[in-house]
């Protein structure tokens, strides 16, 4: 059996107040282009999907697009299950008479969790669709108020499934949580505050293949058989290094896996550029449409330096001077310190408005209104 695994879509986000909704239809078209190609048996979505609760209608219409060209278009059986960023009773509206077309969304838990059967030429493959639960949830679910952490929850609505395995069978889990261990970037929001928000490893053990979603970067998480997909595309600069797309799964006769990554060619990439602001306007570095964050290695006053790199860039997101924020001669200490700091920064000032450096009789006039103006402050200060 062959299928395609994937996770937090987050439609509907926006990244430094920029709407990505279009960026997502156009990775989304990709994958939606594989599977009708042929050779997925089905499409494992783990959770995420939308960005919040409560989505803007364009992210709704995306995926009412996307769910439509899935599953009556290519004729691929769907399943959807609900993260942390999703509205559990949302996401189930409709879900018996869906699950009919082969749309199966797992938004709320309701015990017995069974699975849905998938045939191929070696025989059937369980898939178990276990969607994100609070642990204050899983305790009224399973009635265990002794039940605490993600990892006691988890292993808890895990053990329910014990029921409803088949000895032999083939067996998938889709999940979203943090596995310990796993490596985190800055746009997921953490489940819990400390470390009960992680799970072990261990706890899904006995699974053919175990589909994650809520980590953005891909990689496996303690096995071969245990794996996140990562996010859609680069929802923070902290993925700029990353390399997004989805998980192509091969599950042979005997329950041994192989996962290939595609990548995803993205609208725009996200990327972090360094430099001087001359060095940049002079050979702006790759495709000046990115999302990008800029490191100035300038030291002094830049006028407008947003408005001027934007020119060139005109989806710069976010502008660091690392410099600036290290001290550089701004905190340097001592009146004496001082005055020589406002003469430099006005000199570099001057340089970038005129292209030109100050000139000897002009340095000698800055220098004498520097002066008058330490005298007053020392005469306040009297």
């Amino acid at each position: 059996m062959r299928f395609l695994h994937t996770a937090d879509w987050h439609l509907g986000r926006q990244f430094h107040n920029v709407s990505l909704i279009e960026d997502q239809a156009y990775a989304l078209d990709q994958l939606v282009a594989l599977v009708a190609d042929g050779g997925i048996d089905a499409v494992l979505i783990a959770g995420d999907v939308f960005d919040r609760a409560v989505p803007p209608p364009e992210a709704v219409s995306l995926l009412d697009d996307v769910l439509g060209r899935l599953v009556l278009g290519a004729g691929v059986p769907v399943f959807l299950i609900a993260g942390n960023h999703d509205s559990p009773a949302r996401l189930s509206f409709g879900a018996p008479m869906l699950a009919g077309q082969g749309l199966h969304v797992s938004g709320r838990i309701d015990l017995p969790i069974a699975p849905v059967t998938l045939e191929d030429a070696h025989g059937p493959v369980d898939v178990f669709a276990l969607p994100y639960v609070e642990p204050a949830v899983a305790r009224l679910v399973l009635d265990d108020p002794d039940l605490h952490g993600h990892d006691a929850a988890l292993r808890g609505l895990i053990a329910t499934l014990a029921a409803h395995r088949t000895g032999g069978r083939r067996a998938v889990l889709m999940a979203h949580c943090f596995v310990a261990g796993s490596g985190e970037s800055e746009s997921e929001r953490p489940l819990s505050v400390g470390g009960a928000g992680s799970v072990g490893a261990d706890a899904f053990a006995g699974f053919d293949y175990v589909a994650l979603g809520h980590l953005h970067g891909p990689q496996r998480a303690g096995s071969e058989r245990v794996r996140y997909s990562g996010s859609l595309l680069k929802y923070s600069f902290s993925e700029a290094h990353q390399s997004k797309g989805f998980n192509i799964v091969e599950l042979d006769q005997n329950g041994e896996i192989r996962c290939e990554q595609v990548a995803i060619r993205p609208r725009r990439d996200v990327r972090i550029v360094e430099g001087s602001m001359a060095g940049l306007l002079q050979e702006p570095p790759g495709n000046r449409d990115d999302y990008l964050l800029v490191r100035l290695s300038d030291s002094g006053a830049i006028l407008d330096a947003m408005g001027r790199l934007r020119e060139v860039f005109p989806n710069l997101l976010h502008l660091e001077r690392p410099g600036l924020e290290r001290g550089g001669t701004l905190q340097q200490g001592g009146r004496e310190r001082l005055r020589r700091s406002e003469r430099e920064l006005f000199a570099s000032f001057f340089e970038q408005m005129t292209g030109e450096p100050l000139l000897p009789s002009q340095q000698a006039a800055l220098d004498t209104v520097l002066a008058d103006l330490d005298k007053a402050a020392r005469e306040t200060d009297q």
